[in-house]
């Protein structure tokens, strides 16, 4: 993408974390200093593309699961980051025609992309928000002009709490959606981890995060460990398997390259469904 292509207020000088994940997975918005950086954490960590497009397979498998097998018809996106492949639109509705997706992000550059790729698009919104403040998000005109909060909804956190560097808030954020939400919602969320002290990729998946903070990219990457992602899931049932790595929540049939299959265990990520308020 060139300079000129930016939007309005972009800045393209210092890496961002969204176009830095659309590097990852070979997408085009982006720029030198995204591409650079995004070199940089894949030389620290080089799991790091494949563990990307693991999570990419993961959301396709879940979205799916969720509209052919739990006949959820409406998704709520938080961190959408950049249009790219499996977009959540794209897997629910070839599942359901009749679903319904509203995106969320507060980046300017997704928000003005994802809306120009989605003007036409019927059932499918984007809104800007922020997880810092879920009622801003629940009260959007938009999202309520889409989505009828008294029916159940899949509430899909992939790829974005670990951009949160503080804890209350992220619990705070998962709470107040779930006291909102109608019983019979699901939540599906992906996050990285520090991998054991046995693993021999531990020290890589420390520098990749590292290598964020010091390339002064837009937002840090903040482990946390399995007992901290079990409590977001307080007052959901979660489901089979549980929380696993990435390529292990319910693969396909088909199965997914050997480079994704044998990654090091730096993402856990699990789906789960609230029962009662």
């Amino acid at each position: 993408m060139t300079l000129e292509a930016a939007p309005t207020g972009v800045d393209v000088s210092t890496p961002n974390v969204a176009r830095i994940y659309d590097y990852f997975l070979n997408g085009k918005d982006n720029f030198a200093a995204d591409r650079e950086a995004a070199e940089q954490i894949i030389r620290a960590a080089p799991a790091t593309r494949a563990t990307a497009w693991a999570n990419r397979h993961f959301l396709a498998r879940v979205v799916r699961f969720l509209a052919l097998e739990a006949g959820i018809d409406q998704f709520l996106d938080i961190g959408c980051g950049l249009p790219t492949q499996h977009n959540v639109h794209e897997v629910a509705q070839a599942a359901r025609p009749d679903a319904s997706v509203v995106y969320v992000d507060n980046d300017t550059m997704v928000l003005t992309h994802a809306r120009a790729l989605l003007a036409t698009q019927p059932r499918t919104v984007v809104i800007g928000g922020d997880l810092h403040d879920p009622d801003a998000i629940l009260l959007d005109p938009e999202l309520r002009s889409v989505l009828d909060l008294d029916r159940p909804v899949a509430l899909l956190m992939l790829s974005v709490l670990h951009c949160v560097p503080d804890d209350e808030p992220v619990r705070r954020s998962v709470r107040r959606f779930r006291d909102v939400l109608a019983p019979g919602s699901y939540l599906a969320v992906s996050h990285i981890t520090r991998p054991t002290a046995s693993s021999a990729y531990r020290r890589n998946a420390e520098q990749g995060a590292r290598t964020y903070k010091d390339l002064g990219v837009n937002m840090s990457m903040t482990f946390r460990e399995r007992e901290q992602l079990v409590e977001l899931f307080r007052g959901w049932e979660v489901l089979p398997p549980g929380l696993v790595n990435l390529p292990d929540w319910r693969p396909d049939p088909c199965p997914e390259p050997t480079s994704m299959c044998e990654l090091p265990a730096t993402y856990l990520c699990g789906v789960a469904r609230m029962i009662t308020r």
